[in-house]
């Protein structure tokens, strides 16, 4: 009978410290349980409790399947801390009871005493050990008095806390990694140690620079003040902190400047909505300067969330040189540029159409309008309206021709927008209306107007009817229209929305409601002709998701015409990179055909405009409109506005009075200069002139033109120097499925949930956070239970930040999945694991050797593992040169998994625990120490707190462009030159190598995959190489014994006539050997 051997004592897999609190509590307090979550509590106390009593069931009886069998070995199970040696009848049921208490299935052997007779061998976890040896004692169990002992599985770690900013405690360390624990305290004392302030290497005097260039300097893309951390951030911060980091361990003077924008429409909505909920007050009702109070206030009190996020996520920024784009020094640099760009013309005063939101009463940006697709006939909530609105629906109706029977048939998809009809177009060249080329048509609602029909090659005479209703104040193409051909521009909706007065019984009506009494109308006096669905887009402010209106107002516009010509030769000429490259074409077609920038905000939060209305008590002299760029000027203060206008006009200061303009600069003027604004220009400031101009802007690829484009015009236009060298484009994250992330599909995943874990439950919650609404809340949780029916492990930061790096390749977006970035935390786990069995190969005696210094009698294998750190090495740097953070990713993790991890350190194990290897240790520990500790500088610049963490913990020396001793690995010169490349050795053992590159063709990995397929993962089958090739044989032969570890298999060498067993199953497709496996065990 096959009988089960056990052995131990051995630990068991990490459980989580549940009793350490987390730095999080303060970015996500606790709060109050709900009665139902109280009761699901209970519910599952019940369920825990119900489990322990059978778990308890089963020792008993694993108890009463060991005992006996123990005695007749006269071993007692209190011998298990050190051996025991019993077998047992293996049975499928033994089996589960053994494994479900801890034991692990090791191995399959032949056993003394049993010829032939395969055994299963287990390793016995400490807390079976202990439970058994806490039960037996001396084999009266029942009369002994039970005593309830510490379970050895418990990590029994805590962690002694340190002062803020002190380096943290090593005396001791967790037994498996646990990312809370390790990315505890680190932080802190990396800035109050000012490893990130370009000062501290200044004169590379801590790391000699082996770089031509010795700066480096790099602008943080400010986030919103009123913003959480999601996804995006998290992307751009783990691209922009690993190349800070790897530029300042190169030894460059680096400087990453953080910095955060005020963003105007978010904030000020954010404070005017809690100014409602709490006092039931508008900011009407307080006035500018009482509501700008309360924003400063609430802005110092809430506003800075997202810096806490940032440097929770291990941003390596210069906080002392933190910028705010409202704050004293960037608001005279905004000032300075609107002055000068107005003075010169480039800013001026026009009547044009804009993207105004009704429901904010402001213009807005482009990027503040979401495109919603609609593929017809739809309804829509719109906010201030208690009926949803209809749209994707094309209205066809009838103008009648003066004079005339005849009638012209138009479609629109905003029937309201006819009331401003002024003109109905056709095309030259379409022969059903060239007659009616120049005649009018009647408007049937609004008295006296005639509709002058005109021929323009903008109509698509093969679209709906040909002929199109010109409303040049609420329509682009419309506007464009009317220029050409001398139109008069009506405005019939207001900026709140209503139609305006002058438009008959419509004058007053939400616009909207004026929709379908407009279609009402039109059917009642016979006009009107029918509708059908429509695909169409509607622009919704993503503010207050109100659907936009194209408006025509005066505004405060840029010319971008000339500066968009430099833009467009700077990428042109080389002089500015875009990476991808792909994102030129984009570039070209924003910057080669550029539109003005209405820069005009009506709000009160944010840079009010420096411009200053001209009034002159003179009779002598012409009064002039707010419409009249030449009665405007531009000043820091009204003191010298009064001076300029009265040297304009040639009068007395006295006789000038003045009105500041009330509206605010659109947001991403001021970001325009922020990489100048922040180091103190129009001033020539050391910082401007040591770190302008910078070397990278990094963003995502969706605000190309709205910041990236603007930064290179206005910077370049201001200072006459491009403000960075290259634009990296990073991809949009979206979910797993390829959906883009929104909260309304509840899809979002906060970065910190990942990194922290968090239920299913948590999940819903965040969402009633929001501002969903009940449907959309369901529709929401849904989603999250399909992609999240467990809710979210506990990966760490250096897992997130790792993933994020991973997945970027350039020109595709990425579908995040946390499964993956999970298992990056499985990588971390085996890292960790990798150097604390480093350590306990070096002892506590060892003295590195130094940098570069070889032993003198290392083996093959050992020269491999040198050349593949070197190999590392150079291709890291490589990949990084060329922001390649993918191929950076992987090369580092097949060097610390595929090639220490899983091979080397597998290999070596014998030289420590056999004594007849002795003479090798000390090869061995140099080979080791040098792999772990530049392995822990590469990885650093991904992993930061785990590499400190591990780091901090090895013996020190100074590597090549080390100029002291590092403190950090945070300041560690990074490996640059790859010393020990010998591409021989790393070819003849990529032969054997179990690489995920390498898997078609290495023994190792072709074997372990046959294994599979007919034993399981504990067993230790026979199996058999065979090559024809006298150089593969030969390696074979050499590290048989080596293959047989790694496969864990019973490794035979055959020569290449012999032929094997027939029950030896081939591996097929074979490359130069062959590998066979034994399908009995």
């Amino acid at each position: 009978m096959n009988r089960v051997t056990v052995f131990g004592p051995m630990p068991i897999g990490e459980e989580k410290n549940h009793a350490v609190k987390t730095k999080l509590e303060k970015l996500y307090p606790p709060q109050e349980l709900t009665a139902k979550e109280k009761k699901k509590i209970q519910k599952m106390e019940k369920f825990l409790k119900k489990q322990e009593e059978e778990e308890k069931k089963q020792r008993e009886k694993l108890i009463a399947l060991l005992s006996p069998l123990s005695s007749e070995k006269d071993y007692s199970l209190n011998d298990l801390a050190n051996e025991w040696d019993v077998t047992i009848p293996i049975t499928t049921k033994n089996v589960e009871l053994l494994q479900k208490f801890g034991y692990m299935i090791n191995s399959v052997k032949k056993f003394t005493g049993s010829p032939g007779r395969p055994v299963q061998q287990f390793r016995m976890t400490s807390k079976a050990q202990e439970d058994l040896a806490y039960e037996s004692a001396d084999g009266n169990k029942k009369d002994k008095k039970k005593k309830k002992k510490k379970k050895a599985t418990e990590d029994t770690f805590v962690y002694k806390p340190v002062a803020p900013g002190q380096k943290k405690n090593l005396d001791d360390m967790p037994a498996q990694y646990q990312p809370e624990i390790v990315q505890r305290d680190w932080y802190e004392w990396w800035s109050q140690q000012k490893f990130f302030k370009p000062e501290y290497n200044e004169n590379q005097d801590k790391i000699a620079c082996p770089c031509e260039k010795k700066m480096y300097t790099l602008v943080i893309p400010p986030p919103n003040v009123t913003g959480s951390l999601h996804m995006g951030h998290a992307l751009t911060n783990s691209i922009e902190d690993t190349m800070t980091r790897w530029n300042r361990q190169l030894g460059k003077r680096t400087l990453w400047n953080p910095g955060c924008d005020h963003a105007g429409i978010a904030t000020q909505s954010v404070v005017e909505k809690m100014l409602w909920r709490d006092q039931k007050l508008r900011r009407q009702d307080l006035g500018r300067d009482e509501f700008l109070k309360l924003v400063w206030k609430w802005k110092e009190e809430k506003g800075g969330f997202i810096y806490k996020q940032i440097k929770y996520m291990g941003a390596s920024c210069d906080w002392d040189r933190e910028a705010f784009t409202m704050s004293d020094r960037c608001c005279r640099a905004v000032r300075e540029a609107f002055i000068r760009m107005q003075e010169a013309g480039i800013i001026t005063r026009k009547r044009k159409l804009i993207n105004w939101s009704c429901h904010l009463n402001s213009a807005i940006s482009e990027i503040e309008v979401d495109k919603i697709d609609i593929t017809g006939r739809t309804q829509l909530t719109v906010p201030g309206l208690e009926e949803k609105v209809e749209v994707g629906v094309i209205t066809s109706f009838a103008y009648k021709l003066k004079r005339s029977d005849e009638e012209i048939v138009v479609a629109t998809t905003r029937p309201e927008t006819m009331l401003g009809d002024v003109a109905i177009a056709v095309h030259p060249d379409d022969n059903r209306y060239q007659h009616m080329v120049g005649k009018v048509a009647t408007h049937p609602f609004i008295e006296g107007r005639d509709l002058v029909i005109v021929a323009d090659d903008f109509v698509d005479k093969d679209f709906g009817t040909g002929a199109v209703k010109i409303t040049p104040a609420h329509d682009p193409n419309d506007f464009e229209c009317g220029i050409r051909n001398n139109l008069p521009m009506i405005t019939v909706i207001t900026k709140d929305g209503k139609i305006c007065d002058g438009c008959g019984e419509f004058s007053g009506m939400h616009r909207f409601a004026a929709r379908r009494r407009v279609i009402e109308r039109l059917k009642e006096l016979e006009l009107y002709r029918g509708d059908a669905d429509n695909p169409m887009v509607i622009p919704k402010c993503s503010r207050s998701a109100d659907i936009c209106e194209p408006l025509l107002e005066t505004q405060w516009f840029v010319d971008c015409t000339d500066m968009a010509a430099t833009a467009v030769e700077a990428v042109k000429s080389g002089k500015l990179r875009l990476i991808p490259s792909s994102q030129e074409k984009t570039w070209f077609h924003w910057l080669e055909s550029p539109r003005d920038w209405c820069i005009s905000r009506q709000l009160w939060w944010g840079h009010r405009i420096p411009a200053y209305y001209v009034r002159i008590n003179d009779a002598n002299v012409q009064q002039g409109s707010t419409d009249d760029n030449k009665y405007w000027v531009a000043a820091h203060s009204e003191e010298e506005a009064r001076e300029k206008a009265a040297q304009r006009f040639g009068v007395d200061p006295t006789k000038i009075s003045l009105e500041q303009d009330e509206d605010v600069l659109d947001t991403w003027f001021s970001s325009g200069i922020f990489p100048i604004s922040i180091f103190g220009w129009p001033d020539e400031t050391p910082d401007l002139s040591k770190f302008y101009p910078g070397d990278l802007l990094e963003t995502g690829y969706d605000i190309l033109f709205f910041w990236v484009a603007r930064m290179v015009m206005m910077c370049t236009y201001l200072t006459g120097k491009l403000p960075f060298k290259d634009v990296y484009l990073h991809p949009i994250i979206r979910d797993r499925e390829g959906v883009k992330m929104s909260k309304s599909r509840g899809n979002v995943i906060d970065p910190i949930d990942v990194c922290t874990g968090i239920s299913i439950e948590g999940l819903h919650e965040r969402l009633l956070q929001g501002n969903l609404e009940p449907r959309e809340v369901e529709r929401a949780k849904e989603l999250q239970r399909r992609q999240f029916p467990d809710g979210i492990k506990e990966c760490g930061v250096d897992a997130l930040r790792f993933t994020l790096c991973a997945l970027v390749t350039p020109g595709r977006d990425i579908n995040l999945d946390v499964d993956r970035i999970f298992g990056y935390r499985t990588f971390c786990n085996k890292v960790y694991n990798g150097v604390k069995l480093v350590m306990s190969k070096l002892g506590s005696e060892y003295t590195p050797v130094p940098y570069g210094t070889l032993i003198g009698d290392e083996l093959e294998i050992d020269l491999w593992m040198l050349s593949r750190l070197s190999t590392c090495v150079a291709q890291m740097n490589k990949h990084l040169e060329e922001y390649g953070f993918c191929g950076s990713t992987t090369s580092i993790y097949n060097l610390w998994l595929y090639d220490f991890c899983n091979f080397y350190l597998e290999l070596i194990k014998p030289v420590f625990s056999d004594e007849s290897l002795k003479h090798r240790r000390q090869t061995v520990q140099n080979v080791l120490y040098t792999v772990a500790e530049s392995g822990l500088r590469l990885l650093s610049i991904f992993m930061p707190f785990l590499c400190e963490e591990l780091w901090q913990r090895l013996p020190r020396r100074k590597a090549d462009c080390d100029l002291v001793v590092p403190e950090s690995v945070t300041v560690a010169a990074y490996p640059y030159k790859p010393l020990f490349i010998n591409i021989e050795v790393e070819e003849r053992i990529s032969v054997l190598q179990y690489s995920c590159f390498d898997t078609p063709k290495a023994i190792v990995a072709r074997g372990r995959s046959l294994k599979a397929s007919f034993h399981p993962a504990y067993a230790q089958p026979e199996a058999l190489l065979r090559s024809n090739s006298p150089q593969i044989h030969e390696l074979c032969t050499k590290y048989q014994a080596d293959v047989a570890v790694l496969m864990r298999a019973n490794v035979g060498i055959l020569a290449g006539s012999e032929v094997p067993p027939d029950d030896y199953e081939l591996a097929t497709d074979p490359l130069g050997f062959e590998v066979f496996i034994s399908k009995s065990c």
